[in-house]
């Protein structure tokens, strides 16, 4: 893993990994690259990436265990009550899942608005990792039940990818670290920001998961479901008034579209949640 450290503002190529910068070639301040690039996300960018792609292909990286212990004052929270978002802790038998992004090699806004929702406004900084897809993971008719695996799992393949990957690590001024299970489920029961609720944004990566990788267990993530629909029903919240989303996000493509396919919003996209999922726990 490489790490980029993008705080300066004043050097404007510091927040692009060294496999992608080129450098003395820029486009009006902006980066040119050779080739298509992917960027990796393992939080809200599964189901907002919010920016304009060519393929997204569902898949994991190795290393690394899913944490909420990255604190959100914008998008998920508030300076007052800052709520909890995902981040990556360094774990050698970790597997995390997540969705890879294909970004045009003359896009010139993916990089610079993820720095900015990610970076500036997040406290993330940017990494360089080799992104799997999920085909390399699960073979036919098996599944694993366990996100810690040995590495001799894992099949060597030449389509791993070099990701762009944003990670939240404890120098950060939003850093609020390990707490009790139960602690983090309030916590993110009673924040909201500006993107919305901070309970949607854990219900709709949990709901992810179970579309996308039904095979696979995050045990942080699911046991902070499992307690924040607990904390809900006895407070007597409806969750599903927690679930707006009247965000309009870029069109993207879908996964296994062309270019010239129709193409759907970020909301249509990834926010296929069945009702069932949304009922109100107010009993």
């Amino acid at each position: 893993m490489e790490y980029f450290n993008n705080s300066s503002e004043t050097d404007k190529q510091n927040f692009l990994p060294a496999e992608l910068r080129e450098k003395d070639e820029f486009v009006n301040g902006r980066p040119k690259f050779k080739e298509p690039f992917w960027i990796f996300g393992y939080g809200s960018l599964c189901w907002n990436p919010g920016f304009e792609y060519q393929q997204s292909v569902t898949g994991y990286v190795k290393g690394f265990s899913r944490r909420f212990w990255q604190g959100n004052t914008t998008h998920r929270g508030t300076d007052s009550k800052p709520g909890r978002v995902a981040t990556l802790v360094e774990d050698k038998e970790g597997v995390t899942w997540g969705k890879a992004f294909l970004v045009a090699a003359d896009d010139h806004s993916a990089l610079p608005y993820l720095t900015n929702r990610e970076c500036q406004l997040g406290g993330y900084r940017t990494y360089t990792v080799h992104f799997h897809p999920k085909s390399l993971y699960f073979p036919t008719n098996h599944s694993h039940t366990s996100n810690h695996l040995h590495s001799s799992t894992f099949p060597h393949s030449i389509s791993q990818k070099d990701a762009v990957l944003y990670i939240a690590v404890p120098e950060n001024r939003h850093w609020l670290g390990a707490a009790p299970l139960p602690e983090i489920a309030k916590q993110i029961l009673e924040c909201r920001g500006a993107s919305g609720s901070n309970v949607e944004y854990l219900l709709r990566l949990a709901d992810f998961m179970r579309e996308e990788v039904p095979e696979a267990l995050d045990e942080h993530l699911f046991s902070l479901e499992r307690l924040v629909r607990k904390f809900a029903c006895d407070m007597k919240i409806c969750l599903q008034t927690l679930m707006v989303d009247n965000r309009v996000g870029p069109s993207q493509v879908r996964e296994g579209q062309s270019q010239e396919e129709e193409k759907v919003s970020s909301l249509q996209f990834a926010s296929r949640i069945p009702d069932k999922k949304l009922r109100c726990v107010n009993m």
